[in-house]
């Protein structure tokens, strides 16, 4: 498939460059521990837990969630994102679904599956949510990774302390991720001002 990149805004010599671009992608500050992320270009805000690390990415955003190091866990990864396709939503074929349902985020309504699988002694527990806007799909998915308490040495009552910590960041985690889903609303893109409305015409 041919991909087009726009993000590269190349201006070529001696072209004129506006003075004040509109930044697309911004992220505000809500409260002490909710932050606004938005992007224009892609037409969307969520809003998410001002600890969790924002990255751009081309169709959407990451966050990076901390994962607390004073715990005794094997979490090896905790991960949202929002990924925007120009497609119709689809799920993943996946076998091992644990739950599926709906939610309605204001007018909107979501699809959600989740599931949660072990291999080779790492537990994975995902979730995703899919929104569908005319041909734009909004993708939603969490991820966890814990690894097995053997490959971090840990015996004893040590692993059940990790198991239990494990199983409790997850949930955190997953509340976090699913009111960020439900704080997501559209927003229309800045770009493309109609200029005589930018510059008043002198009559």
């Amino acid at each position: 498939g041919s991909s087009t990149n726009t993000a590269n805004n190349t201006t070529t010599p001696g072209a004129e460059v506006s003075s004040s671009p509109v930044p697309v992608i911004e992220t505000s500050k809500v409260s002490s521990k909710t932050t606004k992320f938005e992007n224009a270009e892609l037409g969307f805000a969520v809003n998410y837990p001002t600890l969790w690390q924002a990255e751009n990415t081309d169709r959407g955003v990451r966050f990076i969630i901390p994962i607390d190091k004073d715990q005794v866990s094997t979490m090896a990864t905790l991960q949202a994102e929002v990924t925007v396709y120009p497609s119709k939503c689809a799920f993943p074929a996946v076998v091992t679904i644990k739950d599926r349902e709906t939610i309605k985020i204001g007018d909107l309504t979501a699809n959600m599956i989740s599931m949660s699988n072990t291999v080779q002694g790492r537990a994975y527990f995902n979730r995703m949510y899919s929104i569908q806007k005319e041909s734009i799909c909004y993708m939603f998915t969490f991820t966890s990774v814990a690894l097995s308490a053997e490959s971090k040495g840990l015996t004893g009552s040590n692993i059940t302390q990790a198991q239990n910590n494990n199983k409790a960041i997850v949930s955190t985690s997953d509340t976090e991720f699913n009111n960020m889903v439900k704080s997501f609303v559209f927003v229309a893109s800045k770009a493309g001002q109609d200029e005589t409305k930018v510059a008043p015409v002198k009559k």
